[in-house]
C-alpha cells in the first residue's frame, strides 16, 4: 500500500513472519510522530504468542484477526514512565487525573496512526480494533499493565492475504467547517449521506438486519444505547483501577 487512498483494512494475513529488526525499525520511525511536550506517553505492548494473544482474544469479542495475526500491537496511555522519571530525580508528578489519561491518550493514537502508515508503506496489512476500549479492565489483567498506563489501541499486524474493496468515506464538505461550527440541518443530511445509503452492500446490510434505515442499523444492532452505557462504565471502573480518575 502506497497510497492512502487505496488504504483497506486487513483481517486475513499470510503464514510470513513479521521480522523483529523490520518491527524495531517501524515502532522507532514511528517515534518521530508529534508528542506532548516531548514526552512520549505511550507504551506498546508486542504479543507474538499464541496462547497469550488467545487470552487477549475474548477481550476484543474473539473477532479472528487477534489469533490469526502474526503479531498483536497493544498500545497503551502511560503516565507511568514519566511519573517514575520524576520521582527519580526528585521532581513531584501530578499526572494521576483524567487531563493526564487525555494527554496520555492522544499522544498513543497519533503513534497508531503514524505507526500504521508506516507499516502499510512497507506492504504491512493493519487492523485496528476499536474493541480496546470496551473491556479494557480484562486487558490491563492479561498484560499487567501497572497504575497510570491505559490500553487505548490495538492492532493486527501482518503481511495480507487478501484485497478486500476499498469501504466508502464521506466527502469532505460533509466534515469540514470554516470558520464556525455548522448545524447539520436535514437537507444537509440527505445530500452528506445519499451515497453511503445507497450503496449496494449498504442496502443489504439494511436488509439483512431486518430495519428501515442504515442508521438503525448502528443503533439498534451494532452500537447500541445499553452496550455504550454498560461499557461506558466499565471503561470510567478501568480508568479509576489506573488511577486516572480519583
Amino acid at each position: 500500500m502506497k497510497n492512502i487512498k487505496t488504504r483497506r483494512t486487513i483481517r486475513k494475513y499470510t503464514d510470513e513472519d513479521v521480522s523483529e529488526e523490520l518491527l524495531n525499525r517501524l515502532l522507532s520511525e514511528a517515534s518521530r510522530t508529534q508528542t506532548m511536550g516531548n514526552l512520549q506517553l505511550y507504551s506498546v505492548i508486542v504479543t507474538r504468542d499464541a496462547e497469550k494473544k488467545a487470552q487477549l482474544s475474548p477481550s476484543h469479542f474473539n473477532q479472528p484477526m487477534v489469533t490469526a495475526a502474526p503479531v498483536v500491537l497493544t498500545i497503551c496511555a502511560d503516565f507511568r514512565r514519566t511519573t517514575d522519571w520524576c520521582l527519580a530525580r526528585k521532581a513531584d508528578p501530578g499526572y494521576d487525573n483524567f487531563l493526564s489519561f487525555m494527554n496520555a491518550a492522544s499522544d498513543a493514537l497519533l503513534f497508531t496512526q503514524t505507526f500504521c502508515n508506516l507499516a502499510e508503506e512497507e506492504g504491512l496489512g493493519c487492523c485496528y480494533l476499536g474493541t480496546t476500549l470496551y473491556m479494557p479492565q480484562s486487558i490491563i489483567d492479561i498484560l499487567q499493565l501497572p497504575q497510570l498506563v491505559m490500553p487505548v489501541a490495538t492492532i493486527c499486524l501482518g503481511w495480507p492475504a487478501e484485497e478486500p474493496p476499498l469501504t466508502d468515506r464521506l466527502g469532505v464538505e460533509a466534515f469540514v467547517h470554516n470558520e464556525s461550527y455548522q448545524d447539520y440541518t436535514p437537507q444537509r443530511i440527505d445530500k452528506y449521506y445519499a451515497n453511503k445509503e445507497s450503496l449496494n452492500e449498504n442496502q443489504e446490510f439494511v436488509r439483512v438486519n431486518g430495519k428501515e434505515t442504515l442508521a438503525q442499523v448502528f443503533t439498534d444492532c451494532r452500537y447500541t444505547r445499553k452496550d455504550n452505557e454498560a461499557m461506558s462504565d466499565g471503561l470510567l471502573k478501568a480508568l479509576k483501577h489506573q488511577g486516572f480518575i480519583k
